[in-house]
């Protein structure tokens, strides 16, 4: 009896792949609206004037290089699409006009283009990585969020350096939400502006994904610097990713509190980590 009969024919196991795909394209998109967005732009922190624009509003002022820059971002090319806002900022365009006619509505754009089928979720994540690595650049930090301990765990979740696997944190983080945790989605993809974020930011719980061999060389130094930059001073470092299905080794010889390769098994183990203290 072949897989897909045991649970209801091919036609079952097709529909439960397109289910999951749907469940991915809803988290993704409530992560680019909920948590990407506010980050890369905090406007009620910088520009409390404009801060009750619609969508709208924001998306029928795009710049006439809207599209250009979103389809650089869509491919990668960091070169020209941060061409586009040099020359903007050389125009004498002010910076919140740059985040809020150009960068925020990109962003949307990306999550819809993605929702449509019109592009593929890596080309997603890289160009919202791009966006967020030009507001470094251009002299803004991530919103401060929640700077002390409080009722819930709150949890980052972010990629080693160097990769942008975004597709399977989404789906953690959906874990760690329904168990009542409140979970960060950070998409740095440097080791700076991960050290950035756990500073701005109260974390108990700072989960790591791996997925290239190469990482771990760099993995126990990447830790203890999100040790010692952390506002916390027990902040828990937990890892998982797809190459501890491959390897198995001691968190211990890594720095690391705890590896996980079960995203359920994590939550709940996390949550008593994190009591445990």
């Amino acid at each position: 009896m072949s897989e897909f009969s045991a649970s209801g024919g091919q036609a079952g196991g097709v529909k439960r792949a397109a289910s999951l795909q749907d469940d991915c394209k809803d988290s993704l998109l409530a992560v680019i609206e909920e948590q990407i967005i506010p980050r890369l732009l905090n406007v009620q922190q910088f520009f409390p004037g404009k801060a009750t624009n619609s969508a709208e509003e924001i998306l029928g002022a795009e710049q006439p290089e809207f599209e250009a820059f979103t389809q650089h971002c869509l491919k990668g090319d960091a070169v020209k699409a941060n061409q586009i806002v040099d020359s903007l900022t050389a125009r004498g365009l002010a910076h919140d006009r740059i985040f809020l006619e150009l960068i925020t509505p990109a962003a949307r754009h990306l999550g819809a283009l993605w929702e449509q089928d019109l592009c593929d979720f890596t080309q997603v994540t890289c160009g919202l990585a791009m966006m967020h690595q030009m507001i470094y650049r251009l002299g803004y930090e991530s919103p401060a969020g929640q700077n002390r301990e409080g009722a819930s765990e709150r949890v980052m979740l972010a990629c080693a350096p160097g990769s942008q696997h975004f597709l399977g944190l989404t789906i953690v983080a959906d874990f760690f939400r329904q168990a009542g945790s409140e979970v960060v989605l950070e998409i740095s993809s440097s080791e700076s502006e991960l050290l950035r974020a756990v500073a701005n930011e109260w974390f108990d719980v700072v989960g790591i994904s791996v997925a290239l061999e190469a990482q771990l060389q760099t993995l126990p130094d990447l830790i203890a610097h999100l040790r010692a930059s952390s506002g916390n001073p027990q902040v828990r470092v937990v890892l998982g990713g797809p190459i501890f299905l491959i390897h198995d080794f001691s968190p211990d010889n890594l720095g690391a509190d705890a590896i996980f390769t079960d995203a359920r098994e994590a939550v709940g183990a996390v949550q008593r980590l994190v009591r445990a203290r």
